[in-house]
Parts: C-alpha cells; structure tokens; sequence
C-alpha cells in the first residue's frame, strides 16, 4: 500500500511524511522488544503532568519547565543496528542521529497534540509490538480543520521533516494494544 492510500485526503499529506511498511522483519523487531525489556523506562515528565507512557532517553533529555536539553546515556548499543537501517533509508549519517527515545504505550495510552522540540530536526521512528494511530494536523491549529490518521503497524517505520516537522503537529490515539516505538532525531542547525 503506499503511503498516500494511508491518507483520507491526497492532497493533504504533509510534504516531509515518509513511511517504510514492512521496515524490520519479526526477528529484527524481537530482538528490538528484547532490549527495551532490558531498559529502565519512566514516566514522561511534561512540566507538572505525568504521562502514561513510559520513556528511556539516549544522548539528551529535555526539561519542559526550563525548555532545554539535558544530560542522557548515549545511544543503547542494542538500538545502533536499527539507526544504522534509518540513516541509510533517509539518506543521513547514521552519527547525525545523535538522539533516540524509547518509549512504551501500555493500552488505552495516547500522546497529545505536539511538535517535537525545536532543539531537533529531523524525527523518524519505528513502530514496535502493537499498531498505533498517528494523527496530524497544520500547525498552528485552525478551526474546522480535518484530521489526518497514519495507521503505524508494527515494524514499519515513519520520518517527518521539512512541512511535515514544522508545519504540522501530531499525536497518538489512544493504543488498543501494548505498543513501542523509537524515535531517532538530529540536531537542528
């Protein structure tokens, strides 16, 4: 199926949005599920909410009371093969993805209406365990404006840069079904 069939609407899918069905095979995404079994993950921190879904943080975290990066790990060795698969799939070096995020959508879980951080560019994830429903609209939000869903299934992998990254936010559906996913981003300019 491409990418575009996965959109209600042709003409609204944003510039930048790209999708890979089918990016890992079963035993790539086993081995990925058994090394974030092995991690730490927490509760995302967002100023004074704390969110259901669970994180672990390589090469920066962020603080949303002082907007900044902080301290984090450097990338898990487990998760360099499957950044190694994204730079080459983008066409960036694998070394500019200097930021992962792993994190864990336990059912009935969802991630409101965002843009990443403006300290990154470039966003691409894999999606791991259960499908997940990406929702997008423009940025800044008008009124009346339509949804647009991207079912993520597992081990297909999105990335989101230029209009996509900035023109637009996103978020996550409620999932109906444990779910991981890791994103990898580089650094803005």
């Amino acid at each position: 199926m491409a990418q575009r069939d996965l959109f209600q609407d042709e003409e609204s899918l944003p510039n930048g949005l790209a999708l890979a069905p089918g990016f890992l095979d079963e035993a790539e995404e086993g081995a990925l599920i058994e090394g974030i079994r092995g991690l730490e993950l927490r509760e995302a921190q967002y100023k004074e909410f704390t969110a259901k879904r669970r994180v672990a943080s390589f090469g920066a975290g962020y603080d949303f009371d002082e907007n900044e990066l902080t301290p984090a790990p450097v990338i898990a060795p487990f998760l360099l093969p499957l950044r190694e698969r994204v730079s080459a799939w983008l066409g960036i070096p694998a070394q500019d993805f200097g930021y992962a995020l792993v994190s864990e959508y336990r059912p009935g879980t969802q991630l409101g209406w965002h843009r990443d951080v403006p300290h990154f560019e470039v966003v691409a994830g894999v999606s791991l365990a259960g499908a997940g429903t990406m929702r997008f609209r423009p940025y800044p939000p008008r009124k009346g404006t339509r949804i647009l869903t991207l079912e993520l299934q597992p081990r297909s992998a999105y990335a989101m840069r230029g209009e996509a990254r900035w023109g637009w936010q996103h978020g996550i559906a409620p999932t109906r079904e444990l779910r991981y996913s890791i994103t990898f981003r580089t650094r803005r300019g």
